[in-house]
């Protein structure tokens, strides 16, 4: 990410003293802490759509991630926030996102791959493929910015929000470009997450065939789980494992999209191989072999014991709400309307042709 939209600054009026710079810095911070705390506590209210209770328990598929961008971008346009605090959320925000996606790599068994079974690893390959191409076509016919289309096609395509995250530095996103993908792409998966169910259900489709069509045609991981165990529970279980095997796929998209982008810009700039992939990336990788491997101990405390895969992933997890309260505290709605409705339109083209295309190859080959 290295543009930023500009922001609507007041007239440059005398130099305000370091100490009251600092303060509007520091108070970005605290505020992005603090739309992180309560973004939580709606996370774990009891009752819909924050918390659904299925045969193997209760889930909660509206992530803190989510809830924290959309609250910032609440307090963003509610409040006056001086221009220093902004910056200082900007700042945080690219701190934090390589980090968490480094750590998310913990949570990941690359071994799953081989468990699903062939025929459920081409659809999920090749429902990653036709997304993606289906949302960068469409926002090129609807005039939307390149580079939102295909982070959108990427969080539709992957795992939502750490898709669109992952991808960002590779394409130099702009704030404005995240902002669009990540609220289109997390609205669509909820909307997924209730509607394929019932669907389902409609088309007479056998546990296995939706735990399929459940795991390569929603967007985010939590969502898949509440859909697939609203399904039945060994429809769940294996909406579950397709889903992971697509978020261990993030990898090699990752590779594939900041070549073909590097190649793309290669009339322009002298292509660096060596730089393609930013280091985070071999982070994530690295991290991934290491938990598939079991090479990550079990730490043990005086109140009982944790895997350091779990601390690593938590930890992710927090980083991820943090860096998407502190992004929710740049946005300007009025700045971002106008190409609102074509982004969210190029999502909802995408969404339909993934799962479309998934359903077509489940009935021709499971």
């Amino acid at each position: 990410m290295e543009g930023l939209h500009e922001l609507p600054l007041a007239p440059a009026a005398k130099p305000k003293p370091r100490g009251s710079m600092l303060r509007q810095w520091s108070e970005g911070y605290v505020l992005a802490l603090l739309v992180a705390a309560v973004s939580y506590a709606l996370h774990y209210l009891p009752f819909p759509p924050f918390r659904v209770i299925s045969a193997s328990g209760a889930r909660y598929p509206v992530s803190a991630a989510i809830i924290a961008i959309l609250a910032g971008v609440a307090v963003r346009n509610a409040v006056p926030l001086p221009a220093a605090s902004i910056q200082s959320a900007k700042g945080l925000a690219q701190r934090l996102i390589p980090i968490m996606i480094v750590l998310s790599g913990a949570g990941l068994n690359l071994m799953r791959v081989a468990t699903v079974g062939y025929r459920a690893l081409l659809i999920t390959v090749v429902c990653i493929g036709v997304s993606t191409i289906a949302s960068v076509w469409l926002a090129r016919l609807l005039g939307v910015w390149h580079r939102t289309g295909l982070l959108i096609g990427a969080g539709t395509a992957i795992c939502g929000t750490s898709a669109i995250i992952a991808v960002a530095p590779l394409i130099d996103a702009e704030d404005h470009d995240l902002m669009l993908s990540i609220g289109t792409v997390n609205i669509l998966g909820l909307v997924l997450m209730f509607l394929l169910p019932p669907l389902g259900g409609l088309l007479h489709l056998k546990d296995d065939a939706f735990g399929v069509w459940a795991g390569t045609s929603i967007h985010a991981v939590p969502q898949v789980v509440a859909a697939g165990f609203a399904y039945s529970a060994s429809s769940g279980a294996l909406a579950t494992l397709v889903k992971l095997v697509r978020v261990t796929l993030l990898a090699p998209f990752l590779f594939v999209v900041g070549f073909l982008y590097a190649r793309r810009q290669g009339s322009r700039v002298s292509i660096r191989y060596s730089r393609l992939v930013p280091p985070f990336v071999y982070g994530f990788l690295a991290l991934s072999v290491l938990n598939t491997l079991g090479l990550l101990p079990v730490l043990q405390f005086r109140f009982g014991s944790a895997p350091f895969a779990d601390i690593l992933t938590n930890l992710g997890e927090l980083m991820l709400t943090l860096s998407m309260a502190a992004m929710g505290l740049e946005v300007n709605i009025r700045f971002l309307a106008h190409t609102g409705g074509r982004a969210v339109l190029t999502g909802v083209g995408a969404s339909v042709v993934l799962c479309l295309v998934s359903l077509m190859l489940i009935r021709m080959l499971l």
